[in-house]
Parts: structure tokens; C-alpha cells; sequence
């Protein structure tokens, strides 16, 4: 039985060092961890924009893996999503928010 395509990829360990490879992934995980602070507190995109003084377009760029995490940007985002920003490159994921304790 075929079990499909692209079901796993395997990316060689010289690959993974490879410096594109390691942004392409920061970007990724800066991505993901934005969208999910975003959702977790019910806001559009839109709204997020409003509060980071960022356009529309410029968060769903960031959303898509388009935007070099800068430390300006994670700062701007970090204060619009009311959260502290935790960069581990030990972990998986290397980045995310995290909401400030009551």
C-alpha cells in the first residue's frame, strides 16, 4: 500500500546548518508564535496592525513566513501583543510569546 507522498521529509543534517535553512526557520517559528499569540487573544489581523502601528499587509507578511525577525519588530509586536518574546535556539520552537502573568 502506498502510504503517499510527502508524508515525511527527511532534510540531511549538513542541511540544517546551512545558514537559509536555520532564517528560513527563525522566520517560521516567528510566524507561527505571532498567529498564535494573535489567535490566543481573539484579535484579527487587522486589530494587531492597529496596536503595532503596522499595516494590514505587513502582518500577514509576517504571518507568512516573509519577515526577518528584526529585534525592532519583535519588540513592536511583543509590546502590541502584551507579551514577552523567549528566543531558545535549544528548543523547537526556537521563538515565541509569552503573555505576561496576572
Amino acid at each position: 500500500m502506498n502510504s503517499g507522498y510527502h508524508t515525511s521529509w527527511k532534510v540531511a543534517s549538513e542541511h540544517r546548518e546551512d545558514p537559509a535553512y536555520r532564517a528560513a526557520g527563525r522566520r517560521m517559528d516567528f510566524a507561527q508564535a505571532v498567529y498564535d499569540r494573535r489567535s490566543a487573544l481573539g484579535w484579527s489581523t487587522t486589530e494587531l496592525a492597529r496596536r503595532a502601528e503596522l499595516s494590514e499587509e505587513d502582518v500577514e507578511a509576517i504571518e507568512e513566513s516573509s519577515v526577518e525577525p528584526t529585534l525592532e519588530l519583535i519588540e513592536r509586536l511583543a509590546t502590541a501583543l502584551e507579551a514577552g518574546a523567549r528566543i531558545d535556539p535549544r528548543s523547537s520552537p526556537e521563538f515565541r510569546f509569552e503573555g505576561y502573568a496576572a
